[in-house]
């Protein structure tokens, strides 16, 4: 059940990102050769939080030669596949959603 803390974090996270100040996770990929972002978070406590799931399923999906960066930035895409030359645009919820 959403309490009214979740309304407002979301609320605030979004009023954060579209100012270019939240958190996302910056996941670059050797094999494939692929960068995704994953956030966006209010802090970067948070996000390293979500750091080792990201983590997980991507070594679970194969890739390989992973680097993770936490920082403040407004992606564009979500994630860039750099052997394919294109940039791919996946629907993901906030990071908060479905957590109580």
């Amino acid at each position: 059940m959403k309490t009214i803390w979740d309304d407002l974090k979301e609320t605030l996270i979004s009023t954060v990102n579209n100012l270019g100040l939240a958190w996302w996770v910056e996941i670059v990929t050797q094999n494939p050769r692929c960068t995704y972002y994953f956030g966006p978070f209010l802090n970067s406590v948070d996000a390293n939080v979500a750091v080792k799931g990201y983590i997980e399923d991507l070594e679970a999906e194969g890739a390989q030669g992973i680097i993770v960066n936490v920082k403040r930035c407004k992606p564009d895409s979500l994630t860039i596949a750099d052997d394919l030359g294109e940039r791919i645009d996946r629907k993901v919820k906030p990071a908060f959603s479905g957590q109580y």
